[in-house]
């Protein structure tokens, strides 16, 4: 069994999320919406050979109801449904996730139109910062002056879908820590660019950033932990922990028990379940 894991560009209009929710099928198994990122992710299950089909009919109803040049949001993007990667939960089944990501790839290709970029180790480690950075205007300059190839599909953004990122990997913690007063936007910014890997106290495999929510009225850090063996949610609580208070956290898709095992008592978490 894999996971796909699509980031969908759209967070405030429930009809338009329930109809792409329904989209997926039953293998939907958790979805969360988040109206100031304007950002929702769903998790679907489904057997290799199967996943991708799932995730094609999914991405198909957000392709038709999302148009990216009318959006704006607290998160980066560059496509309606930004990013789509599949999970593998057993490093025995890494074989099938890559093989499924790249029949994911070329069908987003060929049946919808859509410009595809591997990242992660499909793509030498290419990050999705690195292809996100400028936004879809920069993702277009690129691939018009030659910078840049999709991997697969046309060499220009879908004109209202933008363009989509896909990987093979494995679980990795979609985690985000709310800060309290007197906590401001340029407080979350600093502590991002400390704990994030590479930064001062920069934490293995945590990418992070710092965002004011003003619909939830919070700041936030917003974190990627990618490596779960290096990096636990509980190291990045406590590194927040040194520069804030931190009132609570979110986990945004589902995340394996083990690795909230030491994960602080006095910080209420709330979101997606653990995966056993």
């Amino acid at each position: 069994m894999l996971l796909a894991v699509p980031n969908v560009s759209e967070g405030r209009d429930r009809a338009i999320l329930d109809a792409i929710g329904a989209a997926f099928g039953p293998g939907l198994v958790h979805a969360s919406a988040d109206p100031d990122h304007h950002r929702s992710v769903f998790t679907v299950r489904g057997e290799p050979g199967a996943l991708a089909e799932a995730v094609l009919d999914g991405v198909r109803a957000a392709v038709e109801r999302i148009d990216l040049t009318h959006h704006e949001g607290a998160h980066p993007r560059v496509g309606a449904v930004d990013v789509a990667p599949i999970v593998y939960l057993d490093p025995a089944q890494r074989g099938a996730a890559i093989a499924e990501a790249l029949v994911l790839a070329d069908r987003l290709a060929a049946e919808l139109g859509l410009p595809v970029f591997l990242y992660g180790a499909l793509a030498g480690g290419r990050t999705r910062a690195q292809l996100r950075k400028g936004g879809p205007a920069e993702l277009q300059r690129r691939m018009q002056a030659g910078e840049l190839q999709p991997d697969a599909g046309p060499n220009g953004l879908h004109p209202t879908a933008g363009a989509v990122l896909v990987a093979a990997r494995p679980p990795l913690a979609a985690f985000n820590v709310e800060l309290a007063a007197p906590a401001t936007l340029d407080t979350a910014r600093d502590i991002a660019a400390r704990i994030r890997e590479g930064g001062s106290d920069g934490l293995p495999g945590v990418r992070a950033l710092g965002l004011e929510l003003t619909r939830a009225h919070t700041i936030q850090v917003s974190t990627n932990i990618e490596d779960l063996t290096t990096t636990t949610p509980g190291d990045v609580a406590r590194a927040v922990q040194r520069y804030a208070t931190v009132t609570a956290a979110e986990l945004v898709a589902p995340a394996p028990r083990d690795a909230f095992e030491s994960f602080p008592a006095e910080i209420p978490l709330r979101g997606a379940p653990l995966l056993d």
